[in-house]
């Protein structure tokens, strides 16, 4: 029984790898050679097909992040898999924001003339990804697997706090960085353009979730291995308490 399905979670995980792969292909043939450039920005418009879609699976990450702390610390659904799976996705996140803010700072330097600015936009992001790297680093305090699990699933929802806070942050204060792109009543992108942004955001969320598969899957191998050397010290002590007997 468990070869079968074994066999077909890595099917699976080999398709959407594909897909992954095929539509990321897809999104860079045509970002960088079938879209025009644009008449105000020219071609530095291209990191629109990738910008957003990054910043879009950062959000998704985190928020993956904090359903899954939350669920940890619920004691009706309290599993070690949810926080293995809390922080396998915040590893993403991070991945995901600090690629986010690479490009928007080339971008900024393209079009603002800066590499950086404290634009409210920009310092919230670098927030986000300041206080999801305090998690991660929470989370390789010592401590009992209980202990640590709970205080890192605390620390994520607080973190979580400041995604609403990035996301809006155009709409509360005037910021050098535009605002809405796509969700708002009259879009400033048609045509190809927005289907190659939109497959952009179709490649990174499945970019993401492939990573994801795979960084749970090593969690959990490490979780075996640390058991498998636990039951193994703890042998080695009964043996020697019985050679000493």
């Amino acid at each position: 029984m468990t070869t079968p399905r074994a066999g077909t979670s890595n099917r699976a995980t080999r398709i959407l790898g594909a897909a992954a792969l095929s539509t990321l292909a897809a999104t860079v043939v045509l970002g960088l050679f079938v879209t025009k450039p644009d008449e105000v920005q020219g071609e530095s418009v291209r990191l629109i097909y990738i910008h957003p879609g990054g910043a879009w699976t950062a959000y998704l990450a985190f928020g993956v992040t904090a359903l899954a702390s939350a669920l940890y610390l619920w004691p009706r659904t309290r599993s070690r898999l949810w926080d293995l799976i809390a922080g396998a996705s915040a590893e993403l996140g991070v991945l995901f924001i600090a690629l986010t803010l690479v490009l928007g700072s080339i971008w900024g330097r393209a079009t603002w003339g800066v590499w950086w600015t404290w634009d409210a936009r920009l310092t919230t992001t670098a927030l986000l990804l300041a206080l999801y790297l305090g998690y991660l680093a929470l989370r390789r305090v010592p401590a009992s697997v209980e202990v640590r699990s709970k205080r890192s699933a605390v620390a994520a929802l607080i973190a979580a706090v400041d995604i609403p806070i990035v996301h809006m942050s155009v709409e509360w204060w005037r910021t050098l960085h535009q605002g809405r792109t796509v969700l708002r009543p009259h879009p400033q992108i048609h045509g190809l353009q927005l289907q190659t942004l939109l497959l952009g955001v179709v490649a990174m969320t499945l970019v993401y979730a492939w990573l994801l598969i795979h960084r749970f899957r090593v969690e959990l191998l490490e979780e075996k291995l640390d058991d498998i050397g636990l039951e193994h010290a703890i042998a080695e002590r009964r043996a020697e308490a019985g050679v000493r007997s």
